[in-house]
């Protein structure tokens, strides 16, 4: 039971081929492409009022020059969501439980919010490293612990993402564990944890979009700063 656990954070490969490159691969296959006709269905309706919906509310608080992110936010918000949830599924994986996988967005997006802000502001960005009225004793610190905390702001927002599924899908293994060696001696007893480990699935659903949402949230934030 322990070694099938620490196995949770291996990246699993079938046939030589590593899950990772067919759970990235598939949610793009899953997605409807558009038509040109003047009606769609319902499935086309509904994907597009939220890729408008969502798209609106992450520009809301961006000026204009932060607008041409909406596309980009948007289907990683689409991405993420479709892989977290396409990993509830039985047999399948969550490519998002590997830290190395989410940092691997978190990194490069996180850098191009920086740099935008670089190039577009320099003066403002550099500005959030000292803020104003501080003493000239503390500018030295202040400097290195600004620093620190931008630094730090795509490790946080990587393990935030795996930190939190990863936790659900270990409780979840838990539960179906206790369940499946009590059943057999105390049916009665496995009930208990049969429940909640249906209801922790509901609850790991709603995870599975929240994090997706805050992940891109977080992202417009830093995005905010820089335009």
């Amino acid at each position: 039971m322990t070694l099938s656990l620490f196995d949770h954070f291996i990246s699993p490969v079938f046939l030589g081929i590593p899950l990772v490159a067919l759970a990235t691969a598939l949610p793009w296959l899953l997605f409807p492409a558009p038509t040109t006709r003047w009606l769609n269905n319902r499935l086309l309706s509904v994907q597009n009022w939220f890729i408008g919906t969502f798209a609106k509310h992450i520009s809301l608080p961006l000026n204009v020059g932060g607008h041409k992110w909406a596309l980009l936010l948007t289907s990683l918000l689409i991405f993420l969501i479709t892989i977290n949830m396409l990993g509830l599924i039985a047999y399948s994986y969550t490519p998002t439980t590997q830290l190395s996988f989410s940092l691997g967005f978190a990194v490069p997006l996180w850098l191009a919010t920086v740099i935008t802000g670089l190039r577009t502001q320099p003066t403002h960005a550099f500005a959030h490293l000292l803020p104003e009225g501080t003493p000239v004793l503390l500018i030295p610190v202040l400097v290195i612990i600004e620093t620190i905390s931008l630094m730090i702001r795509p490790i946080a927002l990587g393990v935030r993402l795996t930190a939190n599924l990863t936790a659900g899908h270990l409780l979840i293994h838990l539960l179906s564990t206790g369940a499946y060696v009590l059943y057999p001696t105390m049916p009665a007893v496995a009930l208990l944890p049969t429940i909640f480990m249906f209801a922790l699935t509901l609850l790991e659903v709603a995870v599975a979009m929240i994090q997706a949402y805050v992940f891109v949230l977080l992202l417009s934030l830093y995005l905010q700063e820089n335009v």
